[in-house]
C-alpha cells in the first residue's frame, strides 16, 4: 500500500508528488497518455505574482525563490493598453497590477504595431516566462528520485474507502493508499463524488487561443505580454510567433476543450483594433479549461468530513505560478507542520470554507 495516491498528472499533481515523496510512498495516476495534457499543457506560461486574489498572490510570491533557483524563469514583462474611453478601467488595473503609466508613445516604441487608438499604456518588468515543460520535469524527477511511481493512461473508474485506506480502480488495475490527493483539475469534483466526498462547486471555464505569425514580420521576442483593458484579450510572444486569446470564460463540463471559432474571431478583432497589422489566417488554434472554485481561490487541504481525502484543486489560471507554494502548503498540512503562510491565508484556501 502507498502512503499517498495522487489523481491527476498536471502541474498540481506533479508538484504534489515531489513534496509528498519526502513524507512517504507516492503513486500518481494520470488518465491521459501524457502528463500535463489538459490545462497544464495549454497555459500562457507567465509568472506574474500579483495576478489574482490575495490568497493566490501569496501562493505565487512564495514560489519565486524556487523558480529563480531552478532557472525556469526568463524576462518577459507585461503591458496593459487601453483606448481613450477606457481611462478609469485602465487606471484601476494598472494600480492593481503595480504597473507604471508609460504613455502611448513609449508603448509604441516597445511594441511598434500598436496603433493610434491606444491612448493609455502601463508597463512593468515583474512578469516572466515560465519554462513549463522544465518545471513539470523537475518536479517529476524529484519525486522519482525518492521512489514515486507514475502511471499514465489510467483513468479512475471507482473509488472506495475501507479500514486500511482508499481503494482506487482504474482501466489498468487497482491501487491502494492511506491518503488520496485530488489534483484532477477540471475533473476534481467528479473524483470527489466517486470517493463519496461532497464536491466544492468547481467550474471549468474555456479559454481559446490562436497562434498567429509575427505581425508585420517584426521580431517579437522582446515584446512584453500585452493585455487589453479589462482583460478582453491578451497577446504573448511564443517561439517567433504571437499567441492571441479572447480571454473568454465560457462554462463547460470537464472535457478535452477546443477553440470556439466565433469567440476566437471576436477576440482577434479586439486585438486587431489596437494594432496596425491585420490578422491573417491563424497558424493554429486550441483551447484549455481553467477551473475555479466559487470564490476563485485554490482549494488546498484535507476535506473537513474525510481528512484522508486531500484537495489540491481550483488552480484557475494560476496553476504554474502557484505550484511551488501550493505543494509546499499541502505537504505542511499533511505532515502536521506549521505552514509558512499566515493562518488567515491557510483558512482562505481550506476546503472547510465551503461549509
Amino acid at each position: 500500500m502507498h502512503d499517498f495516491l495522487i489523481v491527476g498528472g498536471g502541474i498540481a499533481g506533479l508538484s504534489a508528488a515531489a513534496r509528498l515523496s519526502e513524507l512517504g510512498r507516492v503513486l500518481l495516476l494520470e488518465a491521459e497518455p501524457a502528463f500535463g495534457y489538459h490545462a497544464s499543457g495549454r497555459s500562457a506560461a507567465l509568472y506574474e505574482p500579483r495576478y489574482g486574489l490575495p490568497p493566490v498572490v501569496e501562493l505565487s510570491l512564495a514560489g519565486e525563490a524556487h523558480f529563480r533557483d531552478t532557472g525556469v524563469l526568463s524576462p518577459r514583462g507585461m503591458m496593459i493598453v487601453a483606448g481613450a474611453d477606457e481611462a478609469d478601467l485602465f487606471r484601476r488595473e494598472a494600480a492593481l497590477m503595480r504597473l507604471d503609466d508609460i504613455g502611448a508613445e513609449a508603448a509604441r516604441q516597445m511594441v511598434p504595431v500598436l496603433n493610434d487608438r491606444v491612448a493609455f499604456a502601463a508597463h512593468a518588468t515583474h512578469a516572466w516566462d515560465i519554462d513549463t515543460d522544465r518545471l513539470m520535469q523537475d518536479f517529476r524527477r524529484a519525486a522519482q528520485s525518492r521512489g514515486a511511481e507514475f502511471h499514465t493512461g489510467a483513468p479512475v473508474t471507482a473509488i472506495a474507502r475501507d479500514a486500511q485506506g482508499w481503494q482506487v480502480t482504474t482501466a489498468t488495475g487497482r491501487f491502494a493508499a492511506r491518503m488520496l490527493v485530488n489534483a484532477a483539475g477540471a475533473w476534481a469534483d467528479r473524483v470527489a463524488a466517486l470517493a463519496g466526498v461532497r464536491p466544492v462547486g468547481l467550474q471549468p471555464l474555456r479559454r481559446s487561443m490562436a497562434r498567429i505569425a509575427a505581425p508585420g514580420g517584426h521580431d517579437v521576442s522582446r515584446w512584453p505580454m500585452l493585455f487589453g483593458a479589462g482583460e478582453t484579450w491578451y497577446a504573448k510572444p511564443d517561439a517567433g510567433a504571437l499567441i492571441v486569446s479572447p480571454a473568454e470564460e465560457h462554462p463547460l463540463d470537464p472535457q478535452d476543450a477546443w477553440a470556439d471559432d466565433m469567440v476566437l474571431a471576436e477576440g482577434l478583432a479586439r486585438y486587431e483594433a489596437m494594432v496596425t497589422e491585420p490578422v491573417t489566417r491563424p497558424l493554429a488554434t486550441w483551447a484549455g479549461l481553467r477551473t475555479f472554485a466559487p470564490d476563485r481561490v485554490l482549494v488546498i487541504g484535507p476535506d473537513p468530513q474525510e481528512p484522508s481525502f486531500v484537495w489540491l484543486a481550483g488552480q484557475g489560471g494560476y496553476g504554474f505560478q502557484t505550484s511551488d507554494g501550493a505543494s509546499r502548503l499541502l505537504a505542511d498540512l499533511i505532515a502536521g507542520r506549521s505552514p509558512q503562510f499566515d493562518p488567515a491565508v491557510v483558512a482562505a484556501l481550506a476546503p472547510a470554507r465551503f461549509g
